[in-house]
């Protein structure tokens, strides 16, 4: 059989029905757009985690007390009521040549009070390293000074979403100077911060920053830290510092071995590894999960092309008669189911871009569809043309020519 009689064969094969070969395609169709968009949005959250991560600070190493648990100690810690950590520690980190900048800070939930309105938020006290080594900006005003912590300066510095859930109708720059109540104690507000995005736990933008010595003397009433944030010189220097860092606090101890810490060093590119390491997982778990609609799209495929052969089953009798061979005949139903296939696929690749797409516009999320996906998507798509296809053709091929002249 010649090119173009193949070609001609498929045409009038996949129109002769149109309906019925429509609705066959939408099951690829449905299964590629739904990798790719799966794909798209893996691919979008991993980038989101590794950008949270990366926002908080650059170079950053974080010592939180408490036991680390499991076998990623570097990555994960108790962060609960332990308390190991002091202003000593601070100090003897400090001496490090590898350090750059640290911040210690002591955090907790409290009432804040404003005109009647109140919130219950994250006060976190700290000194005047923070905004740097915290990679943040002020918008209006001034950030805390290391006078403010000498003198237990009552004044605080306000995220952006505390603004707007305090000061409601009001600009950042229209509170400077106004008073906030935390915990029942009047702090003088002297700055609000940039907006950094994000929500929830850690966000600083829902955060109010007051100077650490005041919060130990009004609001928490001990001496300990809940967190040291340490800026590290370079990023080639992380391993070495983090190294460092847990011997000096070890010896502050008086702790033999790291086993027995009661505090936990996390190292930031330990941390994106380990986010990156999870989402990736989990892209491949929705890649797998949209793969099997693939799968029943192929199935449709081999039912459809099964109904083919059974009604062109005299049209094989005769082609098988005058001198058709198998190969023949077994290539006219694979091409068509490929030709099916991969029509499917293109319109699958168009229909999850564009998913995708409106994902991002909506705000959802900043999806992202990597060209490995479309790759593999019209991988599989073809596979499944292959795969699927060749039963059904080897079913017409093996039709005896007498029998199917017959068939009715």
């Amino acid at each position: 059989m010649i090119t173009s009689d193949l070609y001609q064969e498929i045409i009038r094969g996949l129109t002769s029905n149109k309906v019925r070969t429509g609705l066959t395609m939408l099951g690829i169709v449905i299964g590629i757009a739904s990798v790719i968009a799966m794909l798209a949005i893996g691919v979008g959250a991993q980038n989101s985690i590794e950008e949270s991560i990366e926002s908080v600070g650059s170079n950053l190493l974080t010592v939180r007390p408490g036991k680390s648990q499991g076998p990623s100690s570097q990555v994960q810690g108790s962060r609960g009521s332990a308390n190991s950590l002091e202003l000593s520690d601070v100090e003897a980190i400090s001496e490090l040549s590898l350090i750059e900048n640290i911040a210690p800070e002591e955090s907790g939930n409290y009432q804040i009070v404003v005109n009647g309105n109140n919130a219950n938020s994250s006060v976190v006290g700290t000194n005047a390293s923070y905004l740097e080594v915290k990679n943040m900006e002020i918008e209006n005003g001034s950030f805390i000074t290391g006078q403010h912590d000498l003198k237990m300066s009552k004044v605080a510095v306000l995220g952006p979403s505390v603004v707007e859930d305090l000061f409601e109708g009001f600009n950042a720059d229209e509170v400077i100077g106004k008073k906030v109540k935390i915990s029942g104690i009047d702090f003088s507000i002297i700055g609000t911060t940039v907006e950094k995005g994000g929500s929830g736990f850690g966000s600083s933008d829902e955060m109010i920053f007051i100077p650490l010595a005041t919060s130990q003397q009004y609001l928490s009433g001990n001496e300990y830290i809940s967190t040291i944030n340490i800026q590290v010189i370079d990023q080639d220097s992380m391993d070495t510092a983090q190294i460092q860092v847990e011997e000096i606090l070890l010896s502050e101890h008086g702790i033999a071995i790291i086993d027995n810490a009661d505090f936990s060093v996390m190292n930031q590119a330990d941390m994106i590894e380990t986010a990156s390491s999870v989402t990736g997982v989990l892209t491949m778990l929705l890649g797998a999960v949209a793969g099997i609609s693939l799968v029943v799209g192929g199935i449709g495929i081999m039912n459809m092309m099964l109904t083919t052969v059974t009604e062109r089953t005299r049209e094989i009798g005769l082609r098988k008669a005058i001198g058709a061979k198998k190969a023949d005949i077994s290539k006219q139903f694979l091409v068509e189911s490929i030709v099916l296939t991969f029509i499917g696929g293109i319109l699958g690749v168009i229909l999850g871009w564009g998913i995708s797409y409106g994902v991002t516009a909506m705000g959802f999320l900043q999806t992202e569809v990597t060209w490995y996906s479309v790759i593999l998507a019209f991988g599989v798509s073809a596979l499944i043309g292959i795969v699927f296809g060749y039963y059904p053709a080897r079913q017409a091929a093996k039709l005896n020519p007498i029998e199917a002249l017959r068939y009715e």
